[in-house]
């Protein structure tokens, strides 16, 4: 028996959005959540559960939601790009059909729109996306969209999207009506080796800076952006909103001398160490064979919050260090800036 104030999901359809020719398939699902969901917000995502075959235990996963918002009761869209190391992107893409039910959080996070658009406003809106990092933004711009956006009032709609190549190009045929359309929504689709700059973003919105923008991709383009909002002191322009659909992989410490990590990763609990590598927490501590439970593996969920009781650790999404004892941490988002004891 399911409780009552559970979610759970019924897949409706299963739509093949690229054939992976050249990288990892893409597949948009559409579901009927029960009553229970309680709608959702553009730009925000959701924690899926699956039973694989052969396997006792759930596996947990956050999936942005790529339909426009929706009311309680009302039918989702899941856009997801089956990765090889993606034990439920996979099986969603690859396996999942009419009929399939899947566990289901209510929506979380606040990347998301912050007025309607009906609002009275010239306030130009800016979507930085990178592969599979568009599913959030397009939530927004198909709500914008449905309703009762218009560009002609004085509110611009520019939408910046990189991707590996035309062929995995997600929402192709949607993003160039777009763009076809007299709308007010200018779409740049860039492809291929083509990187972000600077100075291209300055051409297409000179006062970017000053632009309310949402920015989701790879941690490689996630970086180079931030740099592009960064003052002279490193500060970031607070009108730039991020959402990490992959944590970036912590960067090696330096010390003052520029010598590389080092330090021990203690974990108490089963004994097992090894030297602070510069990964998560988490895959260190799968390395050595533990199993820690986790969910998101992106910092979201809370399901792998472990107490760190001694030590210094980083947050690879910031950068943060922190050396407070007795700390609660998220270790598939933090990793060891030295010696550091885990209780696992």
């Amino acid at each position: 028996m399911w409780a009552a104030h559970e979610v759970r999901a019924r897949v409706v359809s299963v739509h093949r959005e690229t054939t992976g020719t050249d990288s990892a398939p893409v597949a948009t699902l559409t579901l009927q959540p029960t009553s229970t969901w309680r709608g959702h917000r553009a730009g925000q995502h959701v924690l899926v559960g699956v039973e694989l075959p052969g396997s006792a235990k759930r596996l947990t996963r956050a999936f942005s939601i790529s339909s426009a918002a929706s009311a309680p009761g009302e039918q989702i869209t899941l856009t997801i790009r089956a990765h090889d190391e993606g034990q439920v992107s996979s099986y969603l893409v690859r396996e999942a059909q009419p009929g399939t039910i899947l566990h289901l959080s209510h929506a979380q996070g606040e990347f998301t729109l912050h007025e309607s658009p009906a609002t009275p406003t010239t306030n130009h809106l800016l979507f930085i996306t990178g592969g599979s990092g568009i599913t959030p933004a397009m939530s927004m711009v198909r709500t914008l969209l449905r309703d009762g956006y218009d560009g002609h009032a004085g509110r611009k709609v520019t939408f910046l999207h990189f991707a590996r190549s035309a062929e995995d190009q997600i929402f192709a045929d949607e993003l160039a009506a777009i763009a076809a359309a007299d709308n007010g929504v200018d779409v740049h689709l860039r492809h291929g080796d083509a990187l972000f700059s600077a100075f291209e973003l300055r051409r297409l919105v000179p006062d970017y800076r000053e632009t309310d923008t949402w920015l989701c991709g790879p941690a490689g383009l996630v970086e180079l952006v931030k740099e592009a909002y960064a003052d002279a002191e490193g500060a970031l322009a607070p009108r730039l909103r991020m959402e990490f659909f992959k944590p970036a992989v912590a960067r090696a410490a330096q010390s003052a001398d520029g010598a590389g990590l080092s330090g021990e990763v203690t974990f108490t609990r089963s004994g097992a160490s090894a030297p602070a590598s510069g990964t998560s927490l988490l895959e260190q501590a799968e390395e050595l064979g533990l199993k820690p439970e986790f969910g998101c593996r992106m910092g979201i969920c809370f399901s792998c919050t472990r107490t760190k009781t001694a030590g210094t650790v980083r947050n690879v999404l910031t950068g943060e260090e922190s050396s407070l004892p007795d700390e609660e941490i998220r270790i598939c988002v933090t990793a060891a800036a030295g010696d550091c004891h885990i209780d696992l």
